[in-house]
């Protein structure tokens, strides 16, 4: 009777699993650099793809917001999700697990000016109003403010929400300078016809990663993995890659390489030494 007892209570304590983990399709989660609609139209027919290559079905989620989208991850509501937000100590906690990163030469957190700005440097934002993303936000919150604070420059902080709506507040004269992740920034000025200057850049880092939750069986884990490398390489995959690059004006298209945890061990880094407070992160 006891030991019943204590098996009931430990039921009750238990997180209830996420609808996906007592079968049905897998969501996967996108860190919305941009709006949803935008995020939406890149991701679905790659997702389909790599749901047919790999025999796993995969549902696109995202939040309204690039913190929202990763508080689901947080919560467990996300089988995979593509993003940079899971390597502070908090949530690197979790347990996901890297699978692939998009290919390319790594990404950095910039400071940013509209190429009419009268401001040359960081010293002269000095009580102004600067754009981010969000405040979970690695390239878009954590690499600038940290340079920042390190500089001794106090700002005032403006949380737009997405990566490009912090641009869209920079373009339209609503704040004197955003924190921005270069190649988002890039893409965006190249679509909009947006002339702007770098007053700060950090060192390079990889790629927002896919990363698996723990209690993806490791063959649907493998089986995705296969899937998103398969992509630059299969003709029909190219294809899709090339149609979701010309819906945004990229330069090229993006496909997906082999990486690790370890290649991750950079932001680990950083976030044993920011200055940006962690707290709830």
């Amino acid at each position: 009777m006891i030991r019943l007892l204590l098996t009931l209570l430990a039921l009750c304590a238990a997180p209830p699993l996420a609808a996906w983990q007592s079968g049905g399709p897998y969501p996967f989660g996108v860190l919305n650099h941009r709006s949803p609609t935008l995020t939406a139209e890149y991701w679905n027919p790659i997702l389909a793809w790599v749901s047919a290559r790999a025999g796993v079905p995969l549902t696109l989620r995202i939040g309204r917001t690039a913190n929202e989208t990763t508080d689901m991850a947080a919560r467990g509501e996300l089988a995979f999700v593509y993003s940079n937000h899971m390597f502070t100590p908090e949530r690197d906690r979790l347990g996901f697990t890297v699978i692939a990163r998009q290919e390319g030469g790594g990404i950095r957190g910039q400071v940013v000016v509209p190429a009419s700005s009268p401001v040359q440097k960081l010293t002269d934002l000095t009580g102004q109003r600067i754009a981010f993303a969000n405040p979970y936000g690695f390239t878009g919150y954590f690499l600038p403010y940290d340079a920042l604070l390190k500089a001794g420059v106090e700002v005032e902080p403006v949380f737009a929400g997405t990566q490009e709506a912090a641009m869209g507040l920079l373009r339209h004269g609503k704040v004197a300078a955003a924190g921005v992740n270069d190649q988002v920034m890039a893409d965006y000025a190249r679509r909009e016809g947006f002339a702007y200057r770098v007053l700060w850049q950090s060192e390079p880092y990889y790629d927002l990663a896919v990363m698996a939750h723990p209690a993806v069986p490791e063959a649907v884990r493998e089986a995705v993995r296969q899937a998103l490398l398969a992509l630059r390489e299969d003709p029909e995959g190219q294809r899709i890659l090339r149609e979701a690059a010309a819906k945004l004006k990229l330069p090229a298209p993006r496909g997906f390489v082999a990486a690790n945890d370890r290649d991750y061990d950079g932001y680990r880094r950083f976030f044993r030494a920011t200055r940006v407070p962690l707290a709830g992160q």
